[in-house]
């Protein structure tokens, strides 16, 4: 089956407009375009998947073998989704970016160079999640990734280290070591940099996670299969860093009272992940702290309805929950949409959602676990002076603790003293450092601090993209 269709044609109004094609937004889609429902995705990569699912229409057979079972769970959804696009009930456009979102429901989207000023009924964030930044001294240097980019590389072209050192922590850093093991990469060391946490505060939650056992299982493996192979594991390691000259050539570190160098080609960084929350926070959704994740989040009810009335957001976008929770947040929120669009009853979406609502609180059951095991410790949220915090306009952590004791009271007034977060990525890869370490200056909380606000445009785009959002496409 052909996956490159002929795209629709951009029209000005849609009864449910979803921004992302991962786990959550295909969910979405696949239930709305069940009932019949009129939907329109727009998705930034150039076919459907997410992060998660990337590239697996057309990897299938080579990469489901290296991958797993859990990267083919992705098929099911993916086939239903391009059978409900040739059979004209989902429209979707990939390599679209959408800048805009207000609460009125009007989206900025580009594509193909030319941009539209759509409207929705009812509009779905289903953008997924981002690495959190992990600042060291030299991860700027060419040579040093994020983890997820390096397993971005793996599923988009198969493109592999010859060999690489994996440090942070979380579930992915022992996922993506066994995936470039079984690829034949050679891995020189797992460096994680998680701090054992209290007992009994481990023990509580294993027993409660006990109910997602199939996770435990898993991560048990992964951590085995790591700890019997030829792959040193130094843990709890502290004072890491990246050296070299114009180029990473090895990683340094502390563990146990010892000092530690490894040579590699390259450096992998992880510290978990956190919602992208640019699209929600500039279309007026609320958001709140969430103490457990170290991290900004949505405020959803249990149908993924957002402050904004018409918003919807589903998936990791709403809190970190991985993709088969996703998936089912995203057919619990298809099914309430479709209620409130008329096309089931109130008796119907009880009955429907109970075992997708069932479910998804399994599969979140582990989430509190992995929370207090794979915490980041305060030493890689509150970097040294040194170390370079917002890779864009090339702002250091010690700047950024000097206009603190100025006076400089948050992130948003950050910028007028230093221009830190008003780069390309408008604050992505800096806001999470820059929060903490304003919050440990000022002997307060990242809640009291706040975050960098979104404002449009939410993804750059030309002046020509922009004139051209003046001419709307025709209804």
């Amino acid at each position: 089956m052909s996956t490159d269709l002929p795209e629709p044609e951009v029209k000005a109004h849609y009864d449910v407009v979803i921004i992302g094609a991962g786990a959550g937004g295909i969910s979405v889609a696949n239930t709305l375009a069940e009932y019949g429902v009129n939907v329109v995705m727009f998705d930034e990569s150039s076919r459907p998947g997410g992060q998660i699912y990337r590239n697996l229409e057309t990897n299938a057979s080579k990469l489901t073998r290296l991958l797993g079972r859990d990267y083919a769970a992705g098929k099911k959804i993916l086939t239903t989704f391009r059978n409900f696009i040739d059979k004209g009930l989902i429209e979707y456009y990939p390599k679209a970016k959408v800048w805009y979102l207000n609460s009125d429901n009007e989206i900025g989207v580009s594509k193909s160079g030319l941009s539209y000023k759509i409207r929705a009924k009812k509009v779905v964030i289903a953008t997924g999640c981002q690495e959190r930044p992990m600042p060291i001294s030299g991860w700027h240097l060419p040579g040093v990734m994020s983890l997820g980019a390096g397993q971005i590389l793996l599923k988009s072209a198969s493109i592999l280290p010859k060999s690489t050192v994996l440090a942070g922590a979380g579930p992915l850093l022992w996922l993506l070591a066994y995936q470039y093991r079984r690829a034949g990469v050679k891995v020189e060391a797992i460096v994680d940099t998680a701090m054992p946490s209290p007992w009994w505060s481990t023990s509580i939650h294993l027993l409660k996670a006990l109910v997602a056992g199939e996770y435990l299982f898993k991560g048990l493996y992964l951590m085995l299969n790591a700890r019997f192979s030829d792959v040193p594991i130094h843990r709890s390691v502290t004072h890491l860093k990246a050296v070299g000259n114009q180029q990473f050539e090895s990683v340094s570190f502390k563990c146990n009272g010892e000092h530690y160098q490894i040579r590699a080609d390259t450096l992998l960084l992880h510290q978990g992940v956190i919602p992208g929350l640019h699209i929600a926070e500039a279309a007026g959704c609320r958001i709140q702290w969430h103490g457990p994740q170290q991290c900004w989040v949505p405020v959803v009810d249990k149908w993924g309805k957002s402050s904004q009335n018409h918003i919807s957001i589903v998936g990791d976008v709403s809190g970190i929950e991985g993709a088969k929770s996703a998936a089912l947040s995203g057919k619990t929120a298809g099914l309430r949409l479709a209620r409130e669009l008329r096309k089931i009853s109130g008796v119907q979406l009880g009955r429907l959602s109970f075992l997708s609502r069932l479910s998804r609180r399994r599969h979140q059951a582990i989430r509190p676990l992995l929370n207090v095991v794979f915490r980041v410790p305060v030493t890689y949220l509150n970097p040294p002076d040194e170390v370079v915090v917002c890779r864009c306009e090339e702002v250091t952590a010690g700047t950024i603790r000097g206009i603190t004791k100025q006076g400089c009271m948050g992130p948003n007034q950050a910028k007028a003293f230093t221009r830190c977060g008003m780069g390309p990525c408008q604050g992505r890869m800096c806001s999470s450092t820059v929060e903490q370490i304003m919050a440990h200056e000022l002997n307060r909380s990242v809640a009291d601090i706040g975050r960098y606000r979104a404002r449009p445009p939410i993804k750059p785009i030309t002046l020509g993209e922009l004139a051209s959002t003046f001419s709307s496409p025709e209804s």
